[in-house]
């Protein structure tokens, strides 16, 4: 199984590490069963940016980006190159380990976990 790693924007958020996020799943998904804070207005769906997260390592061990997504992230706050929609970001690799940051959720409006 993967392994991912939640480092946080948000001042007095720890990081927290999955060891065991499936193959199949999207970032979004490991969030959800591992009760991370991530907004997600649209469901997982790719049709909004609530779900805004930075790939710091492991960005081959996940579906590549589509057009629709890249859409979707110039609509961001704060965009960078590393940018991903976590709803779009499915774990291709067992032996993964992947890095994300989540951008501070503080001032998102939408659902929450």
């Amino acid at each position: 199984m993967a392994k991912v790693t939640f480092n946080f924007e948000e001042e007095g958020l720890t990081q927290k590490v999955v060891h065991d996020a499936e193959v199949g799943l999207s970032i979004l998904e490991v969030t959800e069963d591992h009760d991370i804070h991530l907004n997600h207005n649209c469901g997982g769906v790719c049709a909004c940016s609530t779900c805004h997260i930075y790939i710091e390592k492991g960005e081959d061990s996940l579906e590549e980006i589509s057009d629709q997504e890249e859409d979707f992230i110039d609509r961001a706050i704060n965009p960078r190159l590393e940018s991903r929609l976590a709803c779009q970001c499915i774990i291709l690799d067992d032996n993964a380990e992947i890095e994300v940051i989540i951008p501070d959720q503080s001032g998102i409006i939408g659902h929450e976990h």
